[in-house]
């Protein structure tokens, strides 16, 4: 075993070891020993002059995810040098189990046995906790109640009401403890668990929809209770020393409005609205740590400091201007632009790039799937657009009329899995409908690369494409690259098999002399190519972005507490008002990180700019006006694809008998497309008849 690997090994098992201790922590929560032994314990031995009570939190919720953030950076980087044997990655017949899927029905959709054990543990998790907080309280009150009390306004049952709808907001507070690490695109927690943050925007729709069901029984809860207490006043109160109704009332309302819009339905009709609406999340959790005070905001701190770190590095990427060499305008009404990128940067087949094209939207990003091969292609990557929403409709009708001889473009990304992994199975059948064909050409570049290298494995793959028109067979054409060595398409093992579902026979093309175009544009100075918003050594720098920025939030908290917020506490005789101390974190986390970052951000690009200048100017393209160009060789790539490709037309792919007919030990099934063909193909691979299959859904449904 070599240095690295034992290296490797041991913070493996560190990183395993502080998560368990991490959900412990959390199963203790709401016990009776956690409550009136440990925690009070921990408390007179942490609390100090510089954090306050709020350091038991702080050691027990916030370091141990901080702490596996960035010490997963370290891993990350180290495996990336060791490439996986692809044939034995998740070979086995137990992970092979755990990644079938176990249920395809509304609204879950599908589901892996894998996501579903979690997501039992996880409602597990919220019933103990629920359950456990009633038994400890309800017992509290009870014992309390047995003799008069002076002072006490509130009878038995209705203090029993009270608290319930208090235990629903903290039993919430557990939700909204994990909300945000699906949506932290750049995050070292996903990709240690071998997830993206597309895969994994399901798990973030789960928890928005538990933490409103809580959060919402818990409003309600407390206005029937002011209401049948006589006690509506207590909804205008600002507490200086306690939690705020009002802020929590304003949070509730944002989060209601995100929630209204974000159901499907809403979603796909009004998707602008869901969009713009969405942006309130920076309110509902301003107003939110407001209402539940520094105390409690301290267990939820680490899924939101790492997705503010995530999204200040994505606006430092978007504000540079990508440089857009070329657009290839397809007859399908699609086009595949073309950018340049730094030839650091690295890529796996599947991943996604966000673009804002100003001209079209100021405010709209939107993802498409790099098609682009990072080995094939060393300085150069490519997304593949397919006009079908308002947006997208605009930016062809820009694009196709040459008015412009350049565009302005800003991107995210690109992001997507650490691995090559689909190249583990021995064969693969690629299904795709319409539009879904973008990842599975990255897939197929990637497969093409890989044939190249001696002594190399090829997978034989039976790639079932379906399109309404015939027109759209053009995209078949982007599965290679504009510029290829030719090679003999027949050695791949592949096989191509495209339905054309609306058209009964072969169609002429309406414009018969309109072949593939590229449009090559001006270069701008203005414009840079895409690369790394790190740099080569992401892992590392986040990393080091992650510790050294959570590291300075407790320096300076520490510093503001002990000599600012400590003497007006306990010189003065006044309590320092304790939303001031909830801004005072908020601004301390925003602050630390901005600077943190934005210092290691200009370091890269300084980096960058001294590699990009060792490129000569010969390999970038320049030209004086704009040209439009033909493919340089359609007819050779036309034949290409010919040689694989057999065309049905006026009928559908039978998908079960495909996959039911399909021989082979290790068959890995890629599906993208419409909901019904991922749906009937994973059924399909669930079912007792299909040992043999392993499913693989790849969704960009947002």
């Amino acid at each position: 075993m070599s240095t690295n690997t034992a290296v490797v090994s041991v913070m493996r098992f560190i990183l395993l070891l502080m998560f368990v201790g991490w959900l412990i922590v959390w199963i203790l929560l709401p016990t009776k020993a956690y409550g009136y032994s440990w925690r009070p314990n921990l408390q007179g031995k942490l609390n100090s002059t510089y954090f306050g009570d709020k350091g038991t939190n702080l050691l027990l919720f916030s370091f141990p995810m901080m702490f596996i953030a960035a010490l997963s950076c370290v891993y990350l980087h180290l495996i990336q040098k060791e490439k996986p044997s692809y044939s034995t990655y998740y070979s086995t017949s137990f992970a092979s189990f755990w990644r079938r899927p176990a249920s395809v029905k509304a609204p879950l959709g599908i589901v892996t046995t894998m996501e579903l054990g979690f997501a039992v543990m996880f409602v597990a998790l919220l019933v103990w906790s629920l359950t456990n907080y009633i038994h400890v309280g309800f017992a509290y009150l009870h014992n309390m109640y047995k003799k008069p009390v002076p002072g006490l306004k509130e009878k038995e049952w209705e203090a029993k009401f009270h608290y319930v709808s208090y235990w629903l907001g903290l039993t919430g507070n557990i939700c909204l403890a994990f909300l945000f690490f699906p949506v932290t695109r750049g995050s070292s927690i996903l990709a240690l668990v071998g997830l993206t943050s597309e895969s994994s925007m399901k798990y973030h729709i789960w928890l928005g929809h538990l933490s409103m069901v809580l959060f919402a029984a818990h409003s309600l809860g407390y206005i029937i209770f002011w209401a049948i207490t006589h006690q509506m006043a207590e909804m205008l109160e600002w507490s200086k020393t306690y939690v705020s109704n009002v802020a929590g009332e304003i949070a509730i309302v944002f989060a209601m409005a995100m929630w209204v819009t974000s159901i499907p339905r809403v979603r796909r009709k009004m998707f602008e609205l869901f969009f713009y609406t969405h942006q309130l999340y920076v309110l509902y959790i301003v107003f939110y740590v407001l209402h539940a005070g520094a105390f409690s905001f301290c267990t939820i701190l680490p899924g939101i400091f790492l997705f503010i770190i995530d999204r200040y590095l994505r606006f430092l990427q978007s504000n540079q201007r990508a440089e857009l060499l070329s657009a290839r305008i397809l007859p399908c009404e699609t086009i595949e632009l073309n950018f340049s990128k730094s030839q650091g940067l690295d890529y796996n087949p599947t991943s996604i790039l966000f673009i804002n094209v100003p001209s079209v939207s100021k405010m709209q990003w939107h993802p498409f799937t790099v098609n682009s091969n990072s080995n094939m292609e060393a300085d150069k990557l490519s997304v593949v657009i397919k006009s079908l929403g308002s947006w997208s409709q605009k930016l062809y009708q820009q694009l196709s009329s040459n008015s412009m001889d350049h565009i302005q473009v800003s991107v995210e990304g690109p992001y997507g899995p650490t691995s090559s992994h689909f190249l583990r199975h021995k064969a693969l059948v690629m299904i795709s409908g319409g539009s879904g064909i973008t990842p599975m050409i990255s897939i197929i570049r990637e497969i093409i690369f890989q044939s190249t290298k001696p002594d190399c494995h090829v997978t034989p793959v039976r790639f079932i494409c379906a399109f309404k028109n015939s027109a759209d067979l053009t995209m078949l054409q982007l599965m290679l690259p504009i510029s290829i060595t030719p090679f003999n398409f027949t050695q791949l093992q592949f096989q191509i098999e495209a339905y054309v579902t609306r058209e009964t026979h072969k169609q002429p093309p309406s414009d018969p002399h309109k072949p593939l175009q590229t449009i090559w544009y001006k270069p701008d100075p203005l414009d840079s190519p895409i690369s790394l918003v790190l740099g080569q050594n992401t892992w590392l720098w986040l990393g080091a972005i992650v510790s050294s920025s959570f590291v300075l939030f407790l320096f300076v908290l520490g510093i503001v507490n002990r000599f600012y917020i400590y003497p007006i506490d306990h010189n003065t005789g006044e309590h320092y008002h304790a939303s001031f101390i909830c801004l005072w974190y908020m601004f301390l986390i925003c602050a630390s990180i901005f600077i943190v970052s934005s210092a290691v951000f200009l370091w890269c690009k300084r980096q960058n700019a001294i590699e990009e200048g060792k490129r000569t100017q010969n390999a970038k393209l320049s030209t004086s006006t704009t040209d439009i160009e033909l493919e340089s060789s359609p007819h050779n790539h036309e034949s290409l694809i010919a040689q694989a490709t057999q065309v049905h037309y006026g009928t559908r792919p039978d998908l079960k008998k495909i996959l039911l007919e399909t021989k082979g030990s290790d068959i890995g099934v890629l599906v993208c497309g419409p909901r019904k063909m991922r749906h009937e193909v994973a059924t399909v691979c669930s079912s007792s008849l299909a040992h043999n299959l392993h499913f693989e859904s790849i969704s960009f449904n947002w």
